[in-house]
């Protein structure tokens, strides 16, 4: 029995292997695809574990190109915490991997409404909660789209 539990944990560790070859994951996503699989609980957790050991593993390195790929597709810090948190990710290594962009937000939310509607201020209302909302969907503070926007009477 001692011999079928290695060969399962090492074939989940090389199942877990591959993935993390195409892409950064986080513990979480990887042990929820490795049960989607068929494997047990325990297998899971010693793979996920020897490639913590290895350095193959790692919430931080994962928060942190999330959070790039995202700033980069030009979502804001709401929407990317929410996400990384679905993802399993502890507040205090999403809070370190957001702080690197803290001082950029108001510019990435300017340059994201000038490639969705141009430089034109919104004509009326309407249009101006159009973009209120489409900046707050993106995860973006009200406040920050307040200040960007101004009031609209």
């Amino acid at each position: 029995m001692n011999g079928r539990n290695n060969q399962q944990a090492a074939a989940a560790y090389d199942t877990a292997l591959r993935l993390l070859a195409r892409r950064e994951h986080s513990r979480r996503e990887l042990h929820t695809k490795l049960q989607l699989r068929g494997y047990e609980r325990q297998h899971i957790a010693q793979a996920l574990d020897r490639l913590c050991e290895q350095n193959h593993l790692s919430d931080r390195r994962f928060a942190e190109a999330y959070v790039d790929e995202r700033v980069a597709k030009g979502f804001g810090a709401l929407r990317i915490d929410a996400e990384l948190r679905e993802r399993g990710i502890d507040g205090e290594l999403i809070d370190a991997a957001l702080m690197p962009f803290a001082e950029q937000w108001d510019t990435l939310l300017a340059d994201l409404l000038q490639s969705k509607f141009g430089g034109e201020p919104p004509a009326d209302r309407r249009q101006w909660l159009k973009r209120a909302r489409f900046l707050q969907t993106r995860g973006f503070r009200a406040d920050s789209i307040k200040r960007l926007l101004g009031d609209y009477e």
